[in-house]
């Protein structure tokens, strides 16, 4: 809760996975509010159990043949400036033609979108729903369990934006390996009666003392690390995409970094093969490449990474792409 964005007080409840972190949001979201509708975005990923696949829209198969899932919840498109998405702009169609503010419980977002192609939003977008969330009684969900806990090179992605939500969830590498997942909520919202949720596991002592250890690690020394290693990598991408015209468009904070692979920089059209060839390419030299979205690569290495570590990627990257021309 210290290190939470933001000077409100909070309150922390604890699980063991993200995907529990995300069913106690959409419970405390509704709870709190008394309202049921809940707002996600084109290609989110919030986990796979059963609340956390509704919200999801980034593959199919996360959701085909578990239906019904949860009704009252709206897909909105995610800013994609690359793409040329404006997303603010959807929220009056979204009130105008769907559903009415006052019915709204909460919106869900991935301040840096993760699965669905490592997009990084312009600041106005996520601002403009703290802004809509602020004037309708709504709450502003960040999921940050991919991009937080120093990913961005700071602390959180809110602070990044410096955007500050009603509600963050945490997970992943807040364990540092260890079964972890985090409700952050202001305290007013987090009132519900004692039972009305829990975990049995949730908050064991080993988990937290990883969790405690990792916090004070990444806050004294990997934010730091990853914001400047992060900034080396996407100097060194960035090389690259003036070199290779198969790389449309690189973007990213600290590392949590998306290179984007295009068959034509004009048309801007999803070049799957080649990202497929990519990873296999550089398996073969030691490198692991893992993908996301239709053509995206992530570049999301651990925060320990060093400067050696960024110029191998980068050379055998390098090589990579010069055999697959």
């Amino acid at each position: 809760a210290k290190v939470a964005p933001g000077r409100e007080k909070k309150r922390v409840f604890l699980s063991n996975s993200g995907s529990e972190a995300v069913e106690g949001a959409v419970k405390l979201a509704r709870y709190s509010t008394e309202r049921p509708h809940l707002i996600a975005f084109d290609g989110a990923f919030h986990g796979r159990s059963y609340a956390a696949i509704t919200l999801p829209a980034s593959k199919g198969k996360y959701r085909t043949g578990f239906g019904p899932l949860l009704p009252e919840v709206t897909h909105l498109p995610y800013d994609d400036p690359y793409r040329g998405v404006d997303a603010v702009a959807a929220a009056q169609y979204l009130f105008e033609a769907k559903v009415a503010p006052e019915e709204i419980a909460a919106v869900f977002i991935e301040p840096i979108q993760g699965e669905g192609g490592y997009i990084m939003p312009r600041p106005q977008f996520l601002r403009a729903w703290r802004d809509i969330c602020d004037e309708h009684g709504m709450l502003l969900v960040f999921d940050e369990i991919q991009c937080g806990v120093g990913r961005t090179g700071k602390m959180w992605a809110a602070d990044y934006f410096g955007v500050e939500p009603d509600i963050l969830l945490s997970a992943k590498g807040l364990g540092s390996g260890l079964p972890i997942g985090a409700i952050i909520a202001k305290e007013k919202i987090m009132t519900w009666p004692r039972g009305s949720h829990g975990s049995t596991f949730g908050g064991n002592p080993l988990s937290c003392a990883a969790a405690l250890a990792t916090l004070d690690l990444v806050e004294s020394e990997l934010c730091a690390n990853a914001a400047k290693m992060g900034e080396r990598l996407l100097a060194g991408l960035r090389r690259l995409q003036n070199k290779h015209e198969s790389i449309g468009d690189v973007r990213g904070a600290g590392l949590m970094i998306g290179v984007e692979f295009v068959k034509n920089r004009k048309s801007k059209q999803p070049d799957h093969e080649l990202v497929v060839k990519l990873e296999q390419a550089a398996f073969r030299k030691g490198l692991l490449l893992l993908s996301c979205g239709k053509s995206v690569i992530r570049v999301a290495p651990p925060l320990v990474l060093n400067a050696y570590d960024v110029d191998t990627g980068l050379s055998i990257l390098d090589e990579c792409l010069s055999e697959l021309r």
